[in-house]
């Protein structure tokens, strides 16, 4: 069952509508909604993912920003099941707070231009989200799920393996939505890690060290990370301080970021 409405994007607010049934019918197989799972959608848009969701699942809660769509949501979602929105923007909203102690699935289609913040953001609540299934721009996902030696590998690639598990999972060409965007996009599930696999000492301090490492790619660790440690600790890591941001190992930063920081 669908319900549809039709209302104009705002390329302001980087807009672009899923339409494609497709598309729609292999998120739901990747996401494999059970009973019992708590749902939270970001940006329901025209209710492409929402209204399908609802036919399986029967209830979720939608992040929304654009004030325009909330009233429409709100009718046509009748017909499918219990729709709960909020209206904010995503990166205002308090996933902890919003669990308040019953972890969920997070899903959405994000805006191309705030992607990696909203990723972060999702980061930093990771304790209560089971699993994430968004749909980005490919070039962005192709960051998220690089290994080291890609060209594509880096601080975004690091910082979401180190608390996540990382799949792409499918391309989708820029017809699927209304208006087609230029680029290519593709669909990725993220799985936050239990606490004692992360293994981090100092969340804040890993940051430090992947965002030292990774400002200027050409430089060797020695140089890049002069500002958060030196060769010796480098070296005391078990890393070279020769080799460059692109050639460790996500469990290499994690080990480098342990070893130097202040106890």
């Amino acid at each position: 069952m669908t319900t549809e409405f039709r209302q104009p994007a705002k390329k302001a607010l980087g807009q672009h509508f899923l339409h494609e049934r497709h598309i729609i019918d292999k998120m739901l197989l990747a996401i494999d909604p059970r009973p019992g799972d708590r749902f939270v959608e970001i940006g329901p848009g025209q209710g492409a993912l929402t209204f399908p969701l609802l036919d399986r699942h029967g209830a979720l809660t939608a992040i929304e920003y654009d004030r325009d769509l909330l009233e429409p949501l709100t009718a046509a979602a009748k017909a499918h099941g219990e729709l709960t929105l909020v209206h904010s923007d995503v990166m205002d909203v308090d996933f902890t707070a919003l669990a308040d102690g019953a972890p969920f699935r997070l899903v959405g289609n994000l805006p191309y231009n705030l992607s990696s913040p909203i990723l972060f953001h999702a980061l930093d609540h990771a304790a209560v989200i089971r699993d994430m299934h968004f749909m980005l721009q490919k070039e962005v996902v192709d960051r998220m799920a690089a290994g080291p030696g890609s060209k594509v590998y880096g601080r975004l690639s690091v910082m979401l393996q180190a608390y996540c598990k990382v799949t792409s999972l499918f391309k989708v060409p820029p017809g699927a939505f209304r208006p087609p965007p230029k680029v290519d996009s593709a669909v990725v599930r993220l799985v936050p890690r239990p606490p004692g696999e992360v293994g981090i000492v100092d969340p804040r301090h890993f940051a430090d060290v992947v965002r030292a490492a990774f400002g200027q790619r050409r430089k060797t660790l020695r140089n890049a990370l002069s500002s958060v440690c030196d060769a010796e600790q480098i070296t005391a890591a078990g890393i070279d301080p020769q080799s460059r941001a692109e050639q460790l190992a996500v469990s290499e930063f994690v080990r480098l970021a342990n070893e130097t920081v202040e106890r």
